[in-house]
This record gives structure tokens, sequence and C-alpha cells, in this order.
């Protein structure tokens, strides 16, 4: 399986849920398909390929998923969901900064350059708040901690060199806008838990991650699959498995926290949001894929844009994680049969139902 790359792009919680699902029916459903040659992932992705690659099955994860009562992965909603407590003293420090550069400006006895009033002298001193915003509103610290001690008691290890398969992580560089490719020559020392980390600092929600004296953001900004990075470890396949495909709603009905609704805009701000995110994701997707690197096939795997309603719920619930669990499990065993018989791909490489 040398020859063959697992690209797992991010897509939150119920991205990674189908992701786990999607793998499990993969290893159920293909003779020898556990092991890939290399792992790359970033955000939410990021996490399910560090499992993967440090030896836990995807059927361990997804029978851990589908039992509340199983400890095997504590992760809780406080670990993601701890607010930056320094960035918000910041905020504080700065602007009480701010407004005492303001007031002197603010006084109608001291000339101006530019014959403005006293009410367009407010707006413009009001401005200097926006550096005072924080950089984001929660801390993956705990997030951190969490997978680092996971990592542990699972003896996976939390150093790249230590994994018995090839891991890389992506995410960018906040300062100079280049990509990191953690686990990659120049990236290894960095422990996983803080690559991962790194990767899933989306912009707004989460504070940049530091590593050294570098800050770090989500790893899928600029490319949805990083196939240079599979074909620089010299993969023929890459699998892709993308959870975040645009919601069709089709006109049904939309589960909202206050009652039915008929759109995505009844979600609120974070769903506008994220939807729009889903749609920029799916066309870098699309052009991606329609230009692989010379001489690599791809396997895309991801829900139809009718399924992705499913993930409109709320995941924080058991119930809509076993949903998407299964679901995923489910419709990608259906789908095996038909790349398998279509000759390409996972055929080529001499692979077979079981």
């Amino acid at each position: 399986m040398d020859r063959i790359a697992l690209s797992l792009p991010g897509g939150g919680i119920s991205g990674a849920l189908y992701q786990v699902g999607a793998l499990a029916a993969l290893e159920d459903g293909i003779e020898g398909i556990g092991n890939f040659g290399t792992y790359i992932g970033h955000a939410g992705g990021a996490v399910v390929a560090a499992c993967l690659a440090g030896g836990i099955s995807a059927n361990r994860l997804y029978r851990a998923l589908l039992d509340p009562a199983d400890p095997f992965f504590p992760l809780e909603r406080r670990h993601v969901l701890a607010f930056d407590t320094f960035e918000w003293q910041r905020m504080l420090k700065t602007a009480y900064l701010a407004f005492r550069h303001a007031v002197p400006r603010l006084d109608p006895r001291r000339a101006s350059p530019t014959p403005v009033g006293i009410p367009d002298r407010i707006v413009e001193e009001i401005d200097r708040l926006e550096d005072s915003l924080p950089a984001g509103i929660f801390t993956l610290d705990r997030f951190e901690r969490v997978l680092a001690e996971f990592y542990e008691r699972r003896e996976i290890g939390n150093v790249f060199r230590a994994l018995p398969r090839r891991l890389r992580v992506i995410a960018y560089d906040l300062d100079s806008g280049a990509r990191a490719v953690f686990g990659s020559k120049g990236f290894e020392q960095t422990p996983i838990s803080l690559a991962c980390a790194a990767s899933c600092a989306v912009p707004l929600f989460f504070s940049p991650v530091r590593i050294g004296q570098r800050h770090y953001i989500e790893g899928g900004l600029c490319s949805m699959t990083h196939f240079d990075v599979a074909r620089d470890n010299g993969a023929q396949l890459t699998i892709v498995v993308n959870p975040r495909v645009p919601v069709s709603t089709r006109g049904e009905s939309i589960p909202t926290g206050h009652g039915v609704g008929q759109s995505v805009r009844d979600k609120g701000l974070l769903w506008v949001l994220n939807q729009s995110r889903r749609i920029a994701s799916q066309a870098m997707l699309e052009s991606e894929v329609a230009h692989p690197p010379d001489g690599m096939s791809v396997l895309r795997i991801e829900p139809h844009p009718e399924d992705a309603v499913l993930f409109l719920k709320n995941t924080r619930s058991f119930e809509a994680r076993r949903i998407v669990l299964e679901h995923a499990y489910r419709t990608t065993r259906a789908r095996l049969a038909t790349w398998l018989e279509a000759g390409g791909g996972l055929a080529a490489l001499g692979l077979r139902a079981r």
C-alpha cells in the first residue's frame, strides 16, 4: 500500500465522523486497504490521519464513536470550546491604550491637519479598536493536551519519526503565508498533537497556534487535497475522503434549535459562514481533482449534497453522531463494487473486494 496516499480534508466534528465511517467501510470492504503509504490531513482530518498513521484502525475509531460509554477517545466539548482568556485580556489592555491615544485627538482645541468635525474624528478614533479585537474566540491549548495524552496512552507516540506510517499534517504560517508540511524535512520535530492543533486553528473561531516563534492557522486555506505532498512521497493513487460538500436542502425541513426551518439561513450566522466555506472548498476540490499530478489516480469519497443535510444536525447529540457515522459507512460500502468494476484506481493496484 506504499503507492496509496490517504488525504483527509477538514470538515469539523461532523466531517471527522464521516471520514471515520467511510474509512471503516473501506477496511471492511476491500482486502488490504487498511494500511496506506502516506497519510495527509488538515484540520479535523489531521486528527483522524494521526490516529490511523499511529496504527489505530478506522474500525476501532468507528466502534468507539458509536458507543457513548467507550472512553477510547475522551474528547469533550470543553476541550475544544475553551475561551482564550489571554486574547480577551489583550483586547481589554489594548482597547484602553487605544482610548488613551484617542482622547487628546478629540480635544476640540487641538488643531487638526484636515478640516473634519468632531463626529468624523470620533469615527476615525473608534476605528483604532479594530486592532484590539481578539485573534480568536477560543484557544486550542486544551485540545492539544488531550491529543498528547491520548497518543501517549495509546502508545502511538507524539513524534512523527516514531510513527509506523508516514504522516503529513498541513497548516499555514500566519506571518508569511507559507505552507507548513509537518512531518516533512524541517518540520519533523514538532509534536504531532501541536501540529494537529495548528492545523485546526480556523480563523475567527480559534486563535493561531504558536510553535516556536511562529504562529499557524488552518491547513485547508489553499488546497483541499495537497496532491503534491502525496506525489512527493511516491503515491500513484490518492484516496480523498471529503466531507465538506455544500448542503443542498431541496426545500426539505432544516433542523434548528428553535424549530423547523426551510433554509440554511434559518440556522443563523455560523451556518451561513459554514455553507460559504463549503461552497468555496468544493470549487477548490473540483479544480484539484480535475488536474492531479501526472501519473496519479484519484478516488474521491464524499457525501451527496442532499445527504449533507445530515450535517445540519447538532453533532453534540449522540444520535446525530451515530446517524452520520452509519450513513458514511453504509453509502461507502454500497459504492465499493462500482469503483472496483470501473477498472481504474483501486482495481489497477490489484485490490479486490472481500
